[in-house]
């Protein structure tokens, strides 16, 4: 399931890149915007700028549409204000959710979120309901062709991480939130290109769920994923 698995999401996501490029580009947009907003819009000196352009350029997103982007957060173009939001809630099978969206209109984002839970079998909950079933961290997975475990436990430990997981699939990187910027500048600078690199709420349990609830539970993904300002859907099945 790729709500659990994040190589299985990271794959998700690479092939779905030609069936909705203009709704990835939209949500990247938004991350360029808020990281410029945040820390301006020179990447050099915008450690979270520079990493999500990374995930612009893997996109194939045109120089104009960053360029744009990047603008609007700088305030040189006019653009909607968005901001971060987060919901909390139940899948099928009592699995446990965390949305993340970007909107310019909170109430409308909440009522489509809801919206989407209640039709496919889930629920949404209060502020904490499930967040502590998540560590909520910096993750970085790298592929094991771009780098040991050695090396990444040199550039990734030294730069504030605290922890790496080696897998079959690769290399997970974990690092505190404050040690994010710094942990991906040295990865960049040691030549070492991360397959994914986002802020994640991480599962601390998993849920083991059948096929039929597996079934229910992707369309509440997919459901989720079509939504606009969800930028982001973590879970805990197995």
């Amino acid at each position: 399931m790729a709500g659990h698995s994040k190589w299985a999401k990271l794959k998700h996501f690479k092939g779905a890149i030609d069936a909705k490029r203009g709704k990835i580009f939209s949500r990247i947009s938004r991350d360029l915007t808020l990281a410029a907003k945040a820390g301006g819009g020179d990447p050099d000196a915008n450690p979270r700028l520079r990493t999500i352009l990374l995930k612009a350029r893997d996109a194939n997103m045109p120089n104009d549409n960053i360029d744009r982007a990047i603008k609007k957060g700088t305030g040189e173009l006019p653009g909607v204000s968005y901001e971060d939001a987060t919901y909390e809630g139940y899948g099928p099978g009592g699995v446990a959710m965390i949305v993340k969206v970007t909107t310019d209109n909170k109430n409308r984002a909440a009522a489509d979120v809801r919206s989407v839970f209640s039709r496919y079998g889930g629920n949404l909950a209060g502020a904490g309901a499930v967040a502590f079933n998540f560590t909520h961290a910096g993750q970085f997975l790298i592929a094991k062709d771009k780098t040991t475990e050695d090396q990444l436990m040199e550039v990734a430990l030294d730069a504030g991480a605290d922890d790496i997981i080696t897998t079959e699939e690769g290399h997970e990187v974990r690092c505190p939130i404050p040690a994010f910027d710094k942990v991906s500048q040295a990865l960049e600078q040691a030549g070492i290109k991360p397959d994914s690199a986002e802020i994640a709420y991480i599962p601390n349990n998993t849920v083991a769920i059948d096929a039929a609830v597996a079934e229910s539970l992707q369309k509440l993904h997919d459901a989720l994923d079509e939504i606009d300002d969800v930028q982001s859907v973590f879970s805990n099945e197995e």
